[in-house]
């Protein structure tokens, strides 16, 4: 490089080979650029002229040739005018500067200056007038210009005049600008594209070079070898060819290489199988492990170049310690994931089977082989266990055991000796390791022909451990292993306490749920009947079915069938919000408030009024409680039916609407109006009363039955119609085949259901009379009486009927008003109902000695069996009842 450039460079920093490269290239095409541009401008002037010489003599040519102006000439007139515009066209036309026609003897005829037509023709002619053709070029105002002239010939070859067209090289030079900015354009592109491509070959070298020079190249390279021969990992470079470039010193190390092994093949290195395999294979690869003799590396590979199959490097770490560190973090995660998982899997249900069965099931499918869980029978009711005499425990779970291996079957109850695991662990507490059983320790000695034939299927290894929560042992769990050829550890046996002491907290929770949900169905199921009175007015199937432990518990709802006077029947369901104990103990005590209201035999509307009033109560004396719920959201519906007159009279509080089925199958809602739940107090209840035909059916339910999260009530209700639609079916057909159509599966909540079917008294067994309002119609009153009850053949009841009859009668006469009605009824008991319209209810009292009157309710008390007033819309209506030895 000249000196000058040298010094310049430097100063301004271009020190880099890079740099460096890159100037030159760029000067370099400057320099090339500015010589083809030079060179197109003369060849473009030169190209100008002989251009210019070609146009004009073609225009001269082409005028002299046309038969026009040749006729022009020769006709002997003056050609000037009619030459002149036909010249001006043509050199429009050519775009040239001139184009004059004239005489042999150079006399103009046309030129596009008029003025100058008739003048002398400057320039030389005479090679023209000899039939040749004259071109030269002039240096005129406008520039070089080049002009032809061009004789015109005659008859006989005779020059009978001149054509002169004349153009300036200008003219055709501006043709040729006209190109040159696309050629500047494709100059410029030219140097652009070089500019880049230099600038990308010096960018790479760059890149290559990191922008150092040579000096610092070469520091560079001793560094990058001192570092590359001092790290503590391995370093290979590995051609495409599968030729060993480089080897730093920690890989000859690692691989047990020694000097001088550049360029030769890796297979002749002497490597193990593993490490040659990778090493030649090329393919990506990260901290994969291979062994190589004694140690363990971790072998990255990659590409040397991208780009372009230039080998791979491959780095070696040694991680033998690493390793074996790593395997035991490895472990402990693993036990602390299996007691993570513990925590989630082992417990999700409040069962002490199933959580059992989930221990056996999670630790088999992580820890052991094969589990067993053994529990007290104690805990299976939900009792708390005690410190028994002997061991004895009840297999809940057996889990992973193939049918050939002899354990005991899940269900037996196992009786544990002294000297067993078992027993020592139930006893003591602590945890008991048997690595070797066929060491026959002592284990064996619960049932010996067992554990040899154990020993002989593989069982080899065993860990018991006691089920302990809250300070009580529940049982003992038994991991056992047989397919894993090592025996349990004591790290094991850790983990294995870890294991049983998050599901022993989960059995204990489910066992004390159990004690829970059995006292609160204990309760329920007293509180609700045992078995329905016996009474001729309905034939009565019920289903009552506690919702599932599992999703709710033990509700509140309740039923009950209580006879009333004059052959009637009560039908009442409810249903009181919650679920337990709480819910339970108030389901009692609606339960019994309902029945002493119903002694009342007051109205459905009524008897529900009251109620209401009871429920307030009960809250405001539960308000200072605020552990107690209160009773807003009780329901219930009461119906009273009555087999005399078919009509049968019901009010709802907050309850769903019972389902009405006639003879004929067809099934309908009772239209019994709403009315607001119990407690809320203020409101009125509304009854309705429908007359039913005999063997029609009263379907009362609570909303157990009919409720789903998936469906709308309605959808439910109507399912349920249709399920009790079809005819011919018994009361307690139409309670199966609702059950089944409403409850496929365990229900979330209490389900109630109640089917009567109606029966009826007919003429033969009743009977009734009016009485007129006067004292001696008693006597046939009584005689009529008596003889009914001939005809019905109960003799012996008639001087007790007698006494009854005249002792009402003359009451009703004596101290009631009109009009007065006396009817008997045959039903399981003889009943006698006087009527009267007065609403003064009589009192039973005790008459002294001296006294004349009240005695007469005092007898009919002693002589009937029951006795009692209820109100009617007329008045009132006294009712007795003699028990009869059976029924009709």
């Amino acid at each position: 490089m000249h000196p000058l450039l040298r010094r310049l460079w430097s100063r301004h920093g271009i020190r880099s080979v890079a740099g460096q490269m890159f100037g030159l290239q760029v000067v370099v095409a400057l320099v090339l650029v500015a010589a083809a541009v030079a060179a197109l401008l003369l060849e473009s002037r030169s190209d100008a002229e002989h251009e210019a010489q070609k146009r004009s003599l073609a225009v001269a040519a082409s005028v002299a040739s046309d038969p026009s102006v040749r006729r022009a000439l020769t006709d002997g007139g003056r050609p000037g005018a009619a030459l002149q515009q036909q010249a001006e066209e043509t050199r429009r036309l050519s775009g040239v500067d001139f184009v004059v026609v004239m005489s042999p003897t150079g006399i103009r005829y046309t030129h596009p200056d008029p003025a100058r037509i008739g003048q002398h023709f400057i320039g030389s002619v005479s090679a023209a007038l000899h039939g040749g053709v004259v071109t030269e070029t002039t240096a005129g105002t406008l520039g070089p210009s080049v002009r032809t002239v061009v004789p015109v010939t005659g008859p006989g070859g005779k020059v009978v005049g001149l054509v002169a067209a004349g153009i300036t090289v200008h003219r055709v030079t501006l043709a040729a600008g006209r190109e040159m900015p696309l050629v500047l354009t494709a100059a410029g592109l030219v140097l652009t594209a070089a500019t880049g491509g230099s600038a990308l070959i010096g960018r790479r070298l760059s890149h290559q070079t990191h922008g150092l020079g040579p000096v610092q190249m070469t520091r560079m390279y001793e560094h990058h070898d001192a570092v590359l021969h001092a790290v503590r990992e391995g370093v290979l470079i590995v051609d495409p060819r599968g030729r060993l470039l480089l080897a730093n010193d920690e890989a000859r190390r690692l691989l047990g290489l020694g000097a001088d092994l550049e360029g030769r093949p890796v297979t002749d290195l002497g490597l193990d199988r593993g490490a040659e395999q990778l090493l030649l294979s090329g393919r990506e690869t990260t901290d994969e492990v291979i062994e190589v003799g004694d140690r363990l590396l971790a072998v990255s590979q990659r590409p040397a170049a991208p780009a372009e199959p230039a080998g791979w490097v491959a780095t070696l770490r040694d991680t033998t310690e690493l390793s074996a560190l790593m395997g035991r973090v490895e472990l402990v995660q693993g036990r602390l994931r299996l007691l993570y998982d513990a925590g989630i899997r082992i417990g999700t249900t409040l069962d002490v089977h199933r959580t059992a069965e989930e221990l056996a099931e999670f630790a088999v499918s992580g820890f052991a082989d094969h589990v067993t869980v053994d529990l007290t029978d104690a805990v299976l009711r939900g009792e708390e266990p005690t410190a028994p005499d002997a061991v004895e425990l009840r297999r809940v779970a057996l889990g992973g055991a193939r049918p050939d291996i002899p354990f005991y079957p899940a269900g037996d109850l196992i009786r544990f000796g002294a000297p067993t695991p078992q027993a020592a662990c139930f006893g003591s507490g602590q945890p008991a390791l048997e690595a070797d059983l066929a060491a026959f320790s002592g284990w064996q000695a619960q049932d010996a022909d067992r554990a040899r034939r154990l020993v002989a299927h593989g069982v080899h290894s065993m860990v018991t451990v006691p089920l302990r929560a809250r300070g009580v042992i529940l049982g003992v769990v038994t991991f056992w292993r047989s397919k894993d050829p090592a025996p349990f550890t004591h790290e094991d046996l850790s983990v294995a306490e870890e294991l049983v002491a998050r599901a022993a907290v989960s059995i204990d929770n489910a066992r004390r749920f159990a004690r829970e949900h059995a006292m609160a169905v204990t309760l329920q199921r007293s509180l609700l009947p045992h078995a329905l009175p016996e009474q001729n007015a309905v034939e009565v199937a019920h289903r009552y079915v506690p919702a599932e432990a599992s999703l709710g518990g033990v509700g509140g709802d309740w039923f009950d069938v209580v006879p009333l006077p004059g052959a009637r029947v009560a039908i009442v369901v409810g249903d009181v919000v919650g679920h337990g104990l709480h819910a339970a103990a108030t389901m009692g005590q609606l339960r019994t408030a309902v029945q002493n209201l119903s002694t009342l035999d007051l109205p459905p509307d009524e008897l529900l009024w009251h109620l209401d009033e009871l429920v307030t109560r009960i809250d405001q004396d539960r308000e200072g409680d605020g552990g107690t719920p209160t009773l807003t959201g009780a329901t219930c519906l009461y119906a009273i039916y009555d087999p005399v007159s078919g009509r049968c009279t019901m009010a709802r509080a907050g309850h769903l609407e019972p389902v009405l089925v006639h003879p004929d199958g067809h099934a309908r809602l009772s239209g019994a109006p709403a009315g607001p739940p119990l407690g809320l107090g203020g409101l009125p209840y509304e009854k309705t009363e429908v007359l039913l035909p005999e063997g029609s059916s009263i379907v009362l339910y609570t909303d157990g039955l009919v409720e789903d999260r998936r469906h709308d009530i309605d959808e439910r209700i109507e399912r349920l119609r249709r399920a009790v639609e079809p005819a011919g079916r018994t009361p307690d057909q139409m309670c199966r085949a609702a059950m089944d159509t409403m409850l496929p599966g365990p229900p979330r909540d209490d389900v109630a259901l109640v089917v009567a079917r109606t029966r009826l008294l007919g003429d033969e067994h009743t009977v009734a009379w009016e009485v007129p309002s006067d004292p001696s119609a008693v006597a046939g009153v009584r005689a009529a009486a008596a003889g009914v009850l001939r005809d019905w053949g109960l003799e012996e009841e008639v001087f007790t009927l007698e006494l009854i009859l005249s002792e009402l009668v003359t009451n009703a006469i004596r101290y009631a008003s009109g009009p007065i009605g006396v009817r008997l009824i045959h039903d399981r008991s003889l009943i006698c109902e006087v009527s009267d319209g007065s609403s003064v209810s009589p009192h039973l009292r005790r008459a002294t000695s001296m006294e004349e009157g009240g005695r007469g309710l005092f007898l009919v008390a002693r002589f009937a069996d029951r006795w009692g007033t209820r109100y009617t819309a007329e008045g009132k209506v006294i009712w007795t009842e003699q028990r009869l030895a059976a029924a009709p």
